[in-house]
């Protein structure tokens, strides 16, 4: 079977409306016709890599080569768990989205990033708070991260709004060079504690395959 040779296809995140798991090669699929169906208004460019400004089939193609990249180059100190969402009332045919937890030396550290993306329809109905609470639930309540970051265009007020109110607080900024232009982030962090202390206001989540995986993440076991 597939999870016996790559356990993270058995790795499973269940929230009120959501399923987030990796996606079979077909389920990419629609996923990178979701990305070519539109991700934002044509006039945000709220990504440093600028790959949603290409054609349908561009963004398409990206989205393939990026997931079937992360999977080839996994290692257990430095991966990239690119995750689908799904609705759990399969009314949209399939996954609609993906948040990416990614990190390195993982084991040490016991940090990840995030970063997060919808289909534009899907857009304000709070589907990405609730995917990113999610993998964040496995984060730090499973593979015991002491820290999440991420990273935001200070315009890009809609990816602001949902750090916010999973509890990020400001972290500094980053600089950097888009083509000719210098473009600021402000860099975003929740803590273990700070998670811990807002978890009455989240609706539940439930994880599972994560013991079968941890080796994969670079964690020897639940104590590791």
């Amino acid at each position: 079977m597939l999870t016996d040779a790559w356990p993270l296809f058995a790795l499973t995140i269940e929230t009120e409306r959501l399923t987030l798991r990796l996606p079979r090669d077909e389920e990419v699929a629609r996923l990178g016709q979701v990305a070519a169906d539109g991700l934002h208004d044509p006039a945000d460019r709220p990504f440093l890599t600028p790959w949603t400004e290409g054609g349908p089939q561009a963004r398409a193609r990206f989205v393939l080569q990026g997931h079937w990249a992360s999977l080839g180059e996994w290692r257990p100190d430095d991966w990239a768990l690119g995750l689908a969402v799904f609705p759990k009332d399969g009314s949209e045919g399939g996954a609609i989205g993906r948040v990416t937890l990614w990190a390195r030396d993982f084991a040490v550290v016991r940090e990840v990033t995030t970063s997060s993306w919808l289909g534009l329809e899907h857009h304000g109905r709070g589907i990405g708070t609730e995917a990113r609470a999610g993998a964040l639930a496995l984060a730090f309540d499973h593979l015991g991260a002491v820290a999440a970051l991420t990273e935001v265009f200070q315009d890009n007020h809609a990816s602001q709004g949902v750090s916010r109110k999973l509890g990020y607080v400001h972290d500094g900024i980053s600089r950097d060079a888009r083509g000719e232009e210098a473009l600021v982030s402000d860099r975003l962090r929740l803590t273990a504690d700070a998670w811990r202390e807002r978890k009455s206001e989240r609706s539940a989540v439930t994880v599972s395959g994560v013991e079968q995986c941890l080796a994969e993440f670079g964690l020897r076991g639940p104590e590791a």
